[in-house]
C-alpha cells in the first residue's frame, strides 16, 4: 500500500516504513540505544531526501526517549544537577547545528556533509565496538571473565575551575567538560539526526566518571530535550519534518521495542556488543559505498527551499 509523503515529496510502502520502524525499535530495545544513526541512514537508503531524513528522525528520538527518560525519573536516576548543565550545553549545541544545517543545504553541501559525518561516525564507533566485543569473548573463552582496572584520575579534567557538586551522582567536577559535551551530542543530533547517547554515556562514564546509576538517565533527559529543540527549529527554519513519516516511524518503533527488550535479556553482553558493532560497521561501511560508485544519474534537480 503506497503513501505519499507531503514533505518528502515521494510515495513509500506504508508497510516498508512500518517495518523499518520495528526493525529500528528492535535494535533499540535490544540494544538499550535510541536508534537515530540506524534509522536516518535507512530512510536515506531507500530515497528520502537526507535533509527530510535527519529532520523527521529527530521527533521520532524525542518520542522514544520521552517514556524512558520518564520511567528514569520515577525510579529518581536521574541527576537533575547534572541534567541542567548538559541542557545548557545541548540546547545550545541543537541551536548551532541548526543554523549550520540551515547554512549548508543553502550552498547545496548537506547531503555529502551528512553521508561523510555517517561514514567517519559510523565506522569508527563500529570497529570499537565490534573489537572491544570481540576481546571480551576471547578473554571470557580462556576463562579470564575479570579485568582487572586501575582506577585513573580524570589528570586534567580534574584540574579545570567552575567546580560544581552533582549531588545524586555524587562527584565534584567542573561544569565546562559536562557543557562541552552537551554541546557536542545537542550539535551532533541536529545534524545527524541521532540521540548522541551511544556517544554520551561512554563519555560522562569513562571520562568524567559519573556513575552508571544516574548517567543513563540523565542522558535520555538530553536526548529528549535537545530532540524537540531540534524539531521545532527544524520544522520553523526548514520546512523538513515530515510529520506523515515520523508518525508510522514511532508506531512501528513501539512495537519493535518492546520484542528487542526482551531479546537482549536473553543474549550475553560482549555477544550484544559484538553484534551491534557489525550492525554499526556495516551501516557504516554501505555509506562509504554509496559516495564512491558511479550513480545511475550523473545529474539531479533538487529544490533547496531557498530564495525569494
Amino acid at each position: 500500500m503506497q503513501l505519499f509523503l507531503p514533505i518528502a515529496d515521494i510515495p513509500v510502502n506504508v508497510f516498508l516504513i512500518l517495518g523499518m520502524g520495528a526493525a529500528v525499535g528492535f535494535v533499540s530495545g535490544m540494544f538499550g540505544i535510541g536508534g537515530g544513526f540506524l534509522m536516518t541512514p535507512l530512510l536515506i537508503f531507500i530515497g528520502i531526501a537526507p535533509a527530510v531524513a535527519v529532520a523527521s528522525v529527530t521527533s521520532h528520538m524525542a518520542a522514544s526517549s520521552f517514556s524512558g527518560a520518564l520511567s528514569y525519573w520515577r525510579k529518581r536516576a536521574i541527576d537533575p544537577a547534572l541534567s541542567l548543565v548538559l541542557l545548557c550545553g545541548g540546547v545550545a549545541g541543537t541551536a548551532l547545528g541548526v543554523w549550520i544545517f540551515t547554512l549548508l543545504r543553502s550552498v547545496g553541501q548537506l547531503d555529502l556533509i551528512i553521508a561523510l559525518s555517517y561514514v567517519v561516525l559510523l565506522t569508527a564507533v563500529g570497529t570499537l565496538m565490534f573489537l572491544e566485543g570481540a576481546r571480551a569473548i576471547l578473554r571470557a573463552r580462556r576463562g579470564n571473565t575479570t579485568i582487572t582496572r586501575r582506577a585513573r584520575a580524570q589528570g586534567w579534567i580534574l584540574g579545570l575551575p567552575l567546580k560544581m557538586r552533582f549531588k545524586r551522582s555524587k562527584i565534584y567536577l567542573s561544569v565546562i567538560p559536562v557543557l562541552a559535551v552537551g554541546l557536542f551530542v545537542g550539535f551532533l543530533g541536529a545534524i545527524m539526526g541521532v540521540g548522541g547517547s551511544f556517544l554520551l554515556i561512554p563519555i560522562m562514564i569513562y571520562v568524567l566518571r559519573v556513575p552508571t546509576s544516574t548517567v543513563i538517565g540523565s542522558a535520555m533527559v538530553l536526548t529528549l530535550v535537545t530532540m524537540v529543540v531540534a524539531t521545532v527549529l527544524h520544522a520553523v527554519t526548514n520546512h523538513l519534518v515530515d510529520a506523515v513519516l515520523a508518525l508510522m516511524l514511532m508506531v512501528g518503533g513501539v512495537f519493535g521495542a518492546q520484542f528487542g527488550a526482551r531479546a537482549g535479556q536473553r543474549i550475553r553482553g560482549d555477544h550484544l556488543r559484538l553484534l551491534l558493532g557489525l550492525l554499526i560497521l556495516s551501516v557504516g561501511v554501505r555509506f562509504a559505498v554509496e559516495l564512491v560508485i558511479r550513480p545511475d544519474e550523473l545529474y539531479s534537480i533538487r529544490d533547496l527551499g531557498i530564495g525569494g
